[in-house]
């Protein structure tokens, strides 16, 4: 994607951009959902992605493959 130039503006008492619906699809968002914001090295990246949840969504998957007879047994 090239790169895509916004405005800040106002919103309430608050600033904030508005996004492209070019963007919106290309992230695959829409208006309520919530997006990130992680540095990078050239700036910062606005993504859907959340790395925090995503590790321990790992750290999830991780637990329940090494107690799977544990968590089959506590399912009976």
């Amino acid at each position: 994607m090239a790169a895509t130039a916004v405005k800040i503006t106002t919103v309430g008492n608050s600033v904030g951009i508005i996004l492209p619906k070019e963007v919106l699809g290309h992230l695959h968002v829409e208006k309520g959902d919530t997006l990130y914001l992680t540095e990078a090295p050239d700036g910062v990246r606005l993504s859907p992605y959340d790395p925090e949840f995503s590790r321990k969504l790992d750290a999830m998957e991780r637990v329940m493959r090494e107690n799977r007879d544990v968590l089959k047994r506590l399912a009976e």
